[in-house]
């Protein structure tokens, strides 16, 4: 199988974007989606800023390399009664089922960078969108002082090396690779707009509860542990997530978190 495939399927990360959900509808609203537009969600998973923006009366498709969160996204749009809203798999390295120009907007929300061929994902993304259109990304930023980053390099440190080759999907965190990448395609530096904003985490329950819906349903997280048990060190992988969800939190509510990601906003205009 193909291993992105096999991350993303593991586990269930519904559990953990039901905890995204608020501040995907926040940065939709902001992206000035029209009604009929047509627009492409890109790594979608279960539908966490596709239904916003069907919400707001796009036709929406998402698209996603995981077959069970592709089925629990059409779920969620048939629950909600939205008939311009489907989710289908499919990858971000090869769009090959979508035709050139089909989409007048493009988004990305911590899903595409994820895709192994960061290149590809650029010329698949421009080759799908309208002239006039715009792509979207939101990417999480390498070393950034915030929760993702942080997360990640956390799980990093009990897993085993990555393969020779492997990409780090943070990279699209790092304006200049953005640039080339989309430069690879023939987009110019002109039509590529950067901005930080900010993402929150809200979980009702304590830090420990958080570290485990990662310990049990976030692909890499559970990769971690399962590395992490064999060394005998599962307890501190533990630790250091619950001392992470705390000491980040900014929340005020007693059992509740809400907890910021910095993110690198990108908005490309072909």
């Amino acid at each position: 199988m193909n291993p992105n495939k096999a991350l993303w399927e593991k586990g269930d990360f519904t559990r953990i974007a039901q905890t995204m959900r608020e501040s995907g509808e926040v940065l939709v609203k902001r992206l000035g989606i029209k009604e009929g537009q047509q627009v492409l969600d890109l790594g979608c998973g279960d539908g966490t800023t596709a239904i916003p923006a069907a919400q707001l009366g796009a036709q929406v498709l998402g698209v996603d390399i995981a077959s069970n969160l592709v089925a629990a996204g059409n779920a969620r749009a048939s629950e909600l009664q939205l008939t311009n809203c489907k989710f289908q798999e499919g990858d971000a390295c090869d769009l090959r089922d979508l035709k050139d120009a089909s989409f007048d907007r493009v988004v990305s929300i911590f899903g595409a960078m994820f895709a192994p061929r960061p290149v590809d994902v650029a010329k698949e993304m421009v080759r799908v969108t309208r002239p006039g259109g715009q792509i979207t990304m939101g990417n999480w930023i390498p070393n950034d002082p915030t929760l993702v980053a942080r997360l990640l390099k956390i799980g990093a440190a009990y897993s085993p090396p990555p393969p020779e080759g492997f990409i780090s999907p943070m990279l699209w965190g790092v304006e200049d690779n953005v640039i080339e990448r989309f430069g690879a395609t023939g987009v110019k530096r002109e039509q590529i707009a950067f901005e930080r904003a900010t993402y929150f985490f809200n979980y009702r329950g304590t830090p420990a509860g958080f570290a485990n819906e990662f310990r049990n349903f976030y692909g890499p997280a559970m990769n971690a542990f399962d590395a992490a048990e064999k060394s005998g060190r599962s307890a501190d992988l533990q630790k250091e997530l619950e001392d992470l969800f705390a000491s980040e939190n900014r929340g005020s509510q007693k059992d509740a978190l809400s907890i910021p990601a910095t993110f690198l906003h990108v908005t490309v205009t072909l």
